[in-house]
């Protein structure tokens, strides 16, 4: 089961990781700033698109962010 807080954390991490603001990540994603803090802050979820979008911008795996596994490593082509 999607646990929502966790995928928020490491969304924020990733974000923060690369120095990126939240209205930088809103107009990649097509989203408000507003929506990426509830995302982050564990009150909504997004869609399979954006989820793509993010492990692809971030390089991080679907697993990372969901909370399946720590380790954040990019299995994506190259």
């Amino acid at each position: 089961m999607l646990n929502k807080k966790e995928f928020g954390v490491r969304l924020r991490l990733a974000r923060k990781t690369v120095n990126e603001s939240q209205d930088t990540l809103a107009k990649l994603l097509g989203v408000t700033p507003t929506q990426i803090s509830d995302l982050e802050n564990g009150k909504t979820g997004t869609n399979l698109d954006r989820f793509l979008l993010l492990c692809e911008h971030y390089r991080v795996s679907a697993d990372y962010l969901l909370g399946i596994t720590d380790d954040p490593t990019w299995r994506g082509n190259a």
